[in-house]
């Protein structure tokens, strides 16, 4: 029987890898806000635009309790200063080589950061036990799992492609770690994430700009395959709750439970802007998995997550984001 909620543990300083990204930008602004001392380090990869990454930091760049570190995981000179000139509550491994489809073209370089990167992190922390580690994994672990919802201690031997491998590999290393050196840790199985500051080449952020322009939409295979789109303000409440219940070594999902299909999600974007898509059938991509669906019972008993963003709730934030933040077309200017 899984245990009850974990007993809360304070954090007051926190290193954020990936700080820039989408995910590590709303982590550390919502740690700001507080009240929390946060380190953070990104390397500003140009895999997207890394102005886009400066921008996720401004307001954090302008606050006292923030410190920006550009450099890399890989340096294994930078990330031993930094544990040596500073002492961590907890540690949120966020930095990664992010991708499927990129992954097939160039595993190498995303065993070299998901893996080398973590095993770098993992070295300094094996040197101060006391300090908590939350490190993002993917749901892409699991495979074609042919049960959903996928559970944590389903079958994650078979990934189909070098991204999910890689990130199978960094959660292995990272048990490998707790065993010999007893470091706390919760690694996070993240499902689909999307919204504010999302990364351009993600799906929902590629069909708003396309759907809103009126250019045709790409979907590959026939709509069907399936994800567990999840909002990126109810990951990063789970991230803070792992945070604080982080004790032993423990794997959560963090999703949404609630599939989506490919083409319902197009239809979504579709009636949020009120343009209809113009879809473009196209062959089913190789590294691509038919649905993903998080079992999140674990992460509910033990840290107390509850996702409350819905897939058309979380579309409507995200549009009226994009109308603020990035000079959004309207379908009407487009007809005009």
């Amino acid at each position: 029987m899984m245990q009850d909620l974990i007993n809360e543990k304070p954090y007051q300083k926190v290193l954020v890898t990936g700080a820039a990204g989408f995910i590590g930008s709303t982590l550390v602004d919502r740690l700001l806000a507080q009240g929390a001392e946060v380190v953070g380090i990104d390397n500003f990869d140009p895999y997207y635009s890394p102005e886009q990454k400066r921008t996720n930091l401004k307001d954090a760049c302008q606050h006292p309790s923030f410190q920006l570190i550009e450099g890399d995981i890989l340096d294994q000179a930078l990330i031993s200063s930094i544990f040596a000139n500073h002492e961590f509550d907890v540690v949120v491994h966020l930095a990664a080589k992010a991708g499927v489809r990129p992954s097939i073209e160039d595993p190498a370089i995303y065993f070299q950061v998901n893996v080398e990167g973590t095993l770098n992190l993992l070295t300094q922390l094996r040197q101060t036990p006391q300090t908590r580690l939350v490190m993002a994994s993917s749901s892409s672990v699991y495979g074609n799992n042919p049960n959903a919802p996928f559970a944590e201690t389903d079958e994650t031997s078979k990934p189909v492609s070098p991204y999910a491998a890689s990130k199978k590999a960094g959660e292995v290393l990272a048990h490998s770690f707790f065993e010999l050196y007893g470091i706390p840790m919760s690694l996070l199985r993240f499902f689909t994430v999307y919204g504010p500051r999302q990364r351009p080449e993600m799906a929902i952020a590629k069909f708003f700009h396309l759907i809103q322009k009126g250019q045709t939409v790409p979907m590959f295979g026939d709509g069907t395959t399936s994800r567990d789109y999840t909002f990126v303000e109810d990951i990063v409440d789970g991230i803070q709750l792992s945070m604080s219940r982080t004790e032993g070594f423990e794997i959560y999902n963090l999703g949404n439970s609630s599939p989506a299909s490919l083409k319902h999600m197009i239809d979504a974007i579709g009636a949020t802007v009120g343009c209809t898509p113009h879809i473009q059938e196209l062959p089913e991509q190789p590294g691509d998995v038919t649905l993903t669906c998080a079992d999140i019972r674990k992460a509910e008993l033990n840290l107390g997550y509850r996702p409350t963003t819905s897939l058309d709730q979380g579309l409507s934030i995200y549009h009226r984001w994009l109308g603020s933040h990035a000079g959004g077309i309207s379908c009407a200017e487009n007809l005009s």
